[in-house]
């Protein structure tokens, strides 16, 4: 029997945190000769930054500021008259617009320094290290460092400038660099203009190029994206199968950003709601031969495209939408990515309610480089808590020839490095990311002549597909999310090369009229769609789901699969385990009790509101036969969720931080009082039988862990989650209460008469009548 989730009140109790404090600043050894030395060099600095900068929207000098070391928290430098903080590049180095009363203001504070070894506001000054300024090769971004400016005589490239939060100063930075970008005969392709984003997309000469680099308001200066997938055909006759039905009205909708897609493929077209284009200047609804975005429509309309043609018939449970925001053939596209997935998912959204995208994109020219999120990344974060949508995305793929090239080479070794890192999107923290499995380990010539071993399968069903990429994200959040099927490689045993005929995702050709209608690859793209079907059908059972619960549901219903953790061996070392997380994230999604909880495996859904620096506290509702007996395995999985507002120039990315932590004790006063007395921490967390610790998982906006049980608790001992709080320091408190989701799964499989589902139904309802009682 399957049942309808069950919902989870938060109790009454609702205690404030105080807000952390932070040490004081560290005095140097010799005041007076730390000041003299800053004297020296801030003068040094200003006289490069007057010579070498050029252009701008006003006056202002930038000045780089380098932090002392270990002095990571951006100091006050606003406090200044006339300076203004715009970004945290890293650790140690902050940029700062500054007028000639600011530098003025600061050179009199650092010659006072070196005078009288005191000076007021003496943090401000204590934290420095030295001056610079933002140099041409600071702003040359990580793609162009690499391979340099194209050989081409002109050529597209991606400018970002410096964010601006007041609307008017953020239009007249921008308005300023398109007026100058006219002046020099550079040409303008198109433009993004976000809060926290800005970006022009020009075609322009070497010379050209190196004059952007000089330009004041640039930020970086960098390659535009770059794709690459490959098809390998799959031959199946679609005409034995019986016509395709629409789905209801009423069902949910699942919306595809890519290359467009074929609507008159047979089992595609009469799901199809709506299909648009959101790139100028034709905005058509496709590419001549959208292979790539019917490929990723299969997959998420249907999820299982082979079970299907086994089955005999495709009978679509949602709606589809597609939105045409990238072109797939090989052409420079001159309009940003960001820019039409915006306009799409507005669309798309406004009009027909789609509250699922899925997204399978990977800028090989954005390797994630561990420092700020932005670009993609940023827009969906941002898209995600405006709108109130989910989006889907993969990790991006590794080129074949990687596969040598980790810090131990070959597989598994090629995870390893910064250039097996995430593309862009990927990093998105609101989204859900997806890395790749393999599942198939036979090629199509392995196949046909079963009695060769010519092909070697770089992976084993059920570990990491050989091309994934890895995480983790900014300030160490677990990404990818979960991970899916994403095909496998296959390494020749004569002359060393590769090839994965037989050993792909199967989903539908968009690439011929008249050919196939199905083909196969490989890649995260197809892992991606996977999971975003699973996030669309959960909207059938729970229509009201906000994207915080339906990714809080999906984290707590994955798990590592037994083969990855035999290969990565994480029972033995905490490095393997770290190397699981940045690969294939919290594991792959069981749908078993996903949809619909089971009598042994019930989820308990919660969606709050909490404020700043409090807490939250939530009691379990296990029923004393979940504890009889030591020796059966019992599980508490914990969930949360939740989509913070962000800011790109920062390394705080995150405006508010939430973190759950999971307490056994024997009554709700005792955890309650421990967090008034204890504020900063509240109670220790059970750690015995825990999966992943809070200092793991408390990074990311999606948290999850796991608690095993072998043997009852303590005589009279209860369950609790808390749920906290805490934002960041530049935060100013103007969001209020910040809205997310909790998905606990409380399983006891071993147990074969269990009824837990109705056990903890009527420990919940006898709580309701209480509370209700106490309301009369």
């Amino acid at each position: 029997m399957s049942y309808e989730h069950l919902r989870l009140g938060r109790e009454t109790p609702l205690t404030d945190r105080h807000p952390r404090h932070h040490p004081g600043v560290r005095s140097p050894a010799d005041p007076r000769a730390h000041g003299a030395a800053l004297v020296q060099r801030f003068d040094a600095a200003r006289q490069r930054t007057a010579a070498d900068d050029q252009g701008g929207f006003d006056e202002r000098k930038l000045l780089k500021i380098h932090l002392r070391a270990g002095d990571k928290t951006v100091p006050l430098f606003d406090a200044i008259p006339g300076v203004e903080v715009i970004s945290q590049e890293d650790t140690s180095i902050v940029l700062a617009f500054a007028t000639d009363q600011g530098l003025n203001e600061f050179e009199s504070s650092l010659t006072t320094l070196a005078r009288d070894g005191v000076v007021t506001r003496k943090d401000l000054l204590y934290v420095i290290e030295d001056f610079d300024r933002w140099t041409p090769q600071d702003r040359t971004g990580v793609a162009l460092r690499e391979q340099g400016f194209p050989v081409t005589e002109s050529f597209v490239l991606d400018v970002e400038l410096w964010p601006q939060d007041r609307t008017d100063r953020r239009q007249a930075l921008l308005s300023a660099f398109l007026d100058w970008v006219r002046e020099q005969g550079i040409e303008r392709l198109d433009e993004i203009n976000q809060p926290s984003l800005v970006m022009v997309r020009v075609r322009c000469t070497h010379a050209h190029a190196e004059g952007i680099l000089r330009y004041r308001d640039v930020r970086t200066l960098d390659l535009p994206p770059r794709l690459g997938v490959s098809v390998e055909l799959l031959q199946t006759d679609i005409n034995r199968f019986p016509a395709v039905t629409p789905p209801a009205n009423d069902v949910p909708a699942i919306a595809i950003l890519d290359s467009g897609l074929s609507t008159a493929h047979p089992a595609l077209g009469a799901a199809v709601g709506d299909a648009q284009g959101y790139l100028s200047p034709h905005r058509s609804a496709a590419d001549a031969s959208p292979w790539h975005g019917t490929f990723v429509a299969g997959l998420a309309l249907y999820g299982d495209v082979r079970e299907c043609i086994q089955q005999g018939q495709f009978v679509p449970g949602l709606r589809l939408f597609s939105g045409k925001v990238f072109n797939d053939d090989d052409n420079d596209q001159t309009e940003f990515v960001e820019k039409a997935v915006e306009e799409a998912v507005r669309a798309l959204h406004g009009q027909y309610t789609c509250r699922v995208f899925n997204l399978s994109y990977g800028d090989l020219n954005k390797v994630y480089d561990g420092r700020h999120l932005r670009g993609l990344a940023y827009t969906l974060d941002r898209l995600t808590r405006e709108l109130g949508v989910l989006f889907v995305v993969p990790t991006g793929n590794l080129q074949l020839s990687e596969l040598s090239t980790g810090a131990r080479g070959g597989y598994p070794g090629c995870f390893d490095g910064d250039t097996a890192r995430l593309l862009d999107p990927a990093t998105a923290l609101n989204a859900l990311t997806v890395g790749g499995l393999a599942l198939y380990e036979a090629t199509r010539d392995a196949q046909r002549y079963p009695d060769t071993r010519e092909d070697h399968p770089l992976a084993r069903t059920g570990q990491p597909f050989p091309l994934t990429r890895s995480g983790p994200s900014i300030n160490g959040a677990i990404k990818p999310d979960v991970a899916e099927h994403a095909g496998n490689v296959a390494l020749m045993r004569t002359g060393g090369r590769t090839r994965h005929a037989g050993l792909g995702v199967v989903s539908l050709n968009g690439g011929s009229t008249g050919g196939s209608a199905f083909c196969e690859d490989i890649g995260t793209s197809y892992a991606a769609p996977l999971v975003a079907h699973k996030a669309a059908k959960l909207l059938a059972e729970l229509p009201d789901a906000t994207p915080n619960l339906l990714r809080a549901l999906i984290g707590a219903h994955a798990r590592w699969p037994e083969a990855c953790e035999t290969l990565l061996n994480p029972g033995s070392s905490s490095e393997g385990c770290e190397k699981l997380l940045r690969i294939i994230g919290y594991g792959q999604v069981d749908d078993a009790a996903l949809f619909r909880s089971l009598d042994h495996t019930v989820t308990l859904l919660a969606e709050e509101q909490i404020g700043n620096d409090q807490h939250h506290f939530f009691e379990l509702p296990l029923p004393d036969t979940f504890w009889t007996g030591n020796r059966r395995r019992r599980e508490i999985t914990v969930a949360l969720a939740y989509s913070p507002a962000v800011r790109t120039t920062r390394l705080d990315y995150r405006r508010s931080k939430l973190w759950f932590t999971l307490i056994t004790a024997s009554n709700l006063d005792i955890v309650t009082q421990a967090f008034r007395r204890n504020r900063e921490q509240g109670m220790g967390e059970r750690s015995h039988g825990r999966w992943l610790s809070n200092k793991t998982r408390k990074a990311g906006t999606l948290q999850v862990s796991r608690w095993s049980f072998k043997q009852a608790l303590a005589s009279g001992d209860k369950v609790f989650v808390v749920v906290t709080r805490q934002d960041s320091p530049w935060s100013d408190n103007r969001d209020g209460e910040e809205p997310y989701a909790l998905a606990v799964v409380l399983a006891d499989r071993e147990n074969a008469n269990a009824q837990l589902y109705a056990q903890a139904r009527a420990v919940l309802q006898a709580r309701a009548q209480i509370r209700a009682r106490a309301r009369v």
